[in-house]
């Protein structure tokens, strides 16, 4: 846990974001149990507290990758819920005006996100191609790319790390290590502890933190950015964080132990932020349940919106 102090607008504001993410992530798993939605759906509730420090870090015009996984992402740049809802749905009001759907929800002009990707690590080398134009135009400009533990297996991963890592380019590759590739525990197929210590290989600054503490990767990630925006070039944080879902919406997830659910609910950030800010004296328990509940009315509107 982080022991700097932060204004309590910003510290809110990082709870609010979270139970977004978690309120449109349960929204969209009732909506397709209930064979509302086409195609299959990757939630990221377990995961919240990654995507709300990371993109806080960033500035409104900084780019973004992300993944199969990545309506969080999404939410934390600034998406609407109504309209990333609506692409769920496949309406022509969505993001992708319905033919993206959940794992392609992009919006370069508004969010500066380069858009999801359902290919396994295909977010990284467009990354850094992001980054290299960032150079090339001098709009000193950072991007942020998310992927995920598996993803650091594929060759795409090693060749924009290293590309990235020779041009010095301004980009950021931030992993979501919830130890699965699907079924695959990570450490049954790498031969490293952490994927963070595979930033010695290309001479970059490496770092692991607790994903479950938006704060402390806020910290990470600020410092990754700043190096990158100051020319220095990318950075390696690995977020170690928890799916508490399987690998896709209705997937029972047999092949985790019972102790994996157990330590992601012990761990779990929004409960364990909002006792933060209780205890802090940053919040009173009226301004949270205020805040939980305008979170619940926006997505009760996006619901309707889309529908």
């Amino acid at each position: 846990m982080s022991t700097k102090k932060y204004p309590k607008e910003m510290l809110m504001s990082m709870y609010q974001t979270m139970l977004r993410i978690r309120a449109f992530e349960t929204k969209a798993a009732e909506c397709f149990t209930k064979g509302m939605l086409a195609g299959n759906i990757h939630l990221c509730i377990g995961q919240e507290a990654v995507a709300t420090g990371a993109c806080m870090a960033l500035e409104a015009d900084d780019y973004m990758t992300s993944t199969h996984r990545g309506h969080g992402h999404c939410i934390a740049k600034g998406a609407s819920l109504d309209k990333m809802l609506a692409e769920l749905f496949g309406k022509e009001a969505g993001y992708c005006k319905g033919k993206g759907g959940s794992m392609h929800i992009a919006d370069v002009a508004g969010l500066h996100s380069l858009g999801a990707n359902g290919i396994v690590g295909a977010g990284i080398p467009i990354a850094a191609g992001s980054a290299l134009a960032s150079k090339i135009y001098g709009d000193k400009h950072v991007t942020l790319c998310f992927f995920g533990d598996s993803a650091s297996n594929q060759g795409t991963f090693h060749e924009a790390v290293n590309m990235a890592a020779a041009w010095k380019l301004p980009v950021v590759f931030l992993c979501e290590n919830n130890n699965y590739g699907v079924s695959v525990n990570i450490h049954s197929v790498t031969n490293t502890d952490t994927i963070a210590v595979r930033a010695k290989a290309y001479d970059i600054p490496g770092k692991t933190v607790d994903g479950n503490d938006p704060v402390v990767v806020y910290e990470a990630v600020k410092k990754a950015v700043d190096y990158a925006r100051e020319g220095n070039g990318p950075s390696i944080v690995e977020c170690m964080t928890f799916r508490h879902q399987g690998h896709y919406c209705g997937d029972p997830a047999n092949y985790r132990p019972a102790t994996y659910l157990e330590e992601a609910h012990e761990k779990d950030a929004i409960p364990n932020m909002r006792k933060r800010l209780l205890e802090n004296g940053t919040a009173t328990e009226e301004e949270l349940q205020a805040v939980e509940a305008a979170v619940q009315e926006e997505m009760e509107a996006a619901y309707t919106f889309a529908d």
